[in-house]
């Protein structure tokens, strides 16, 4: 059997009649859809539209459910208060840059901090304690009683860093969700600009807006219109709305609306220009990314694709050998 297989592959005649069978139906497939197709075009737009209002009444009802789950008047629970208290873990682990980066994950208020602090407090014990009886229990370690207490103690470490590097991730999805629809916010913000409205309602605009593309994104900005309300000075608020996003596009815009507010600049070019450099940022790092995807992809080649071509390459010659021997 293999070798009629064999024998066909290596058959010049069989092989260009099966290419030219190829060839000649690919033509008649090519030819034949222009006769074929049909005009979709309305059909497709009424489709858009159509998702369009879905995923926008989605993501609204989306928002309004979450900012009832992120209310500033949560409370923490009693027990974990009594022990934040009780261990003075406010002094020993939280800092402004800590309550800064909780903002920066979308957690306000007391409950957040407490909640954080209770779990850097008791998650090393948790951790320690599985490790110890995962160690000494359930797995069969033929090491030393000093190397298993010492694993265990590096679990427990891990635990101790463990909210951390949840709020870090946290806070690298939500900048972003916020930088890819940051430069759409800003042509949202200018035409409301431009057409008359002042800075409060434009914000409320824009945020009611910009829900289908980003929560995190038309939180922060309802959070800026209640306080461009309420603060005295308007310039807190949009400094507020830098920090929380930690990034420096936003920065820049509230750096331009505080000038506008405080020497009466126009505002309308300059949301013009930092909306363009906006696209410009979110492309560049689109292009890094491409850029970045030749030496993500070596190891997958050697490992999947060096195989099969050496396969390919070396397999006529080894069927060739094997013929030849037998």
């Amino acid at each position: 059997m293999l070798m009629t297989v064999y024998s066909y592959m290596s058959d010049p005649q069989v092989l260009f009649a099966v290419f030219a069978a190829i060839a000649v139906f690919a033509t008649v497939i090519t030819v034949g859809q222009t006769f074929f197709m049909r005009d979709r075009l309305a059909a497709r737009i009424n489709a858009v539209a159509v998702e369009r209002e879905a995923i926008r009444a989605r993501e609204r009802a989306r928002l309004a459910d979450t900012s009832k789950r992120a209310s500033l008047r949560n409370e923490p629970k009693a027990y974990m208060r009594q022990v934040v208290e009780g261990f003075n873990l406010r002094k020993a682990l939280a800092d402004e840059g800590t309550v800064n980066r909780l903002r920066m994950a979308g957690y306000r208020g007391q409950a957040p901090l407490v909640v954080f602090l209770f779990a850097r407090l008791v998650l090393p014990l948790v951790f320690f304690a599985v490790a110890v009886v995962y160690i000494f229990a359930v797995a069969d370690l033929q090491q030393p009683t000093t190397i298993k207490i010492l694993i265990a103690v590096v679990v427990a470490y891990i635990g101790f860093y463990a909210p951390n590097v949840y709020v870090s991730n946290i806070i690298s999805k939500r900048q972003v969700s916020i930088r890819r629809a940051w430069p759409d916010a800003l042509d949202l913000l200018l035409i409301c600009v431009e057409s008359g409205m002042a800075a409060e309602p434009a914000f409320r605009k824009v945020s009611e807006e910009i829900g289908a593309q980003s929560i995190p994104l038309a939180e922060e900005l309802s959070l800026t219109t209640a306080e461009l309300s309420y603060l005295p000075d308007r310039r807190q608020a949009y400094e507020n709305l830098s920090s929380r996003t930690g990034l420096d596009t936003v920065k820049s815009v509230m750096t331009a609306l505080v000038q506008a507010e405080r020497y009466g600049t126009p505002l309308g070019t300059a949301l013009r220009v930092l909306a363009q450099e906006s696209r410009d940022n979110r492309m560049s790092l689109a292009e890094q990314k491409a850029a970045a995807l030749p030496p993500k992809l070596t190891v997958p080649m050697i490992i999947f694709f060096l195989p099969v071509l050496f396969g390919v390459i070396i397999g006529p010659a080894a069927i060739q050998v094997i013929a030849a021997q037998q």
